[in-house]
């Protein structure tokens, strides 16, 4: 099974609506996980509100740490967050997306940050396929 990694600060917002849309339109033989450098203690409310709006269900998801071990035998590592705070991750293809935080957002310009992470993600999975 081949392995994306989204990363961000907290893993409780971007990275968690990144991997939930690749895990639901993944190519075969591909799977996604998130984490975060100082992971929350909960996933975001309103990303579990705009992911509902999608019908996808990420509300029994945990932030998760960014470990070595977590980054071993990643294919391809995409640092979801912008900033300083945004951490180094090692794999053999990283991306760097910038996207703003819409944690502190109201919910509309939260929606269009959702709606810009499933374009990207979509977007990567058309080129994971195409090699």
């Amino acid at each position: 099974m081949r392995k994306v990694l989204f990363v961000c600060v907290e893993n409780s917002f971007r990275s968690q609506i990144a991997e939930a849309y690749f895990n639901k339109y993944a190519p075969s033989g591909w799977t996604a996980v998130s984490a975060g450098l100082t992971p929350a203690e909960r996933v975001h409310p309103n990303a579990v509100r705009l992911m509902h709006e999608e019908g996808v269900d990420i509300s029994r998801q945990k932030p998760k740490t960014l470990t070595r071990e977590l980054q071993e035998g990643v294919d391809v590592a995409i640092i979801v967050c912008s900033g300083d705070q945004c951490p180094v991750v090692h794999a053999r293809r990283v991306e760097e997306w910038n996207m703003p935080d819409p944690a502190g957002m109201p919910l509309e310009e939260a929606r269009r940050i959702r709606d810009l992470i499933k374009a990207r993600v979509l977007d990567l999975i058309k080129r994971l396929q195409e090699g």
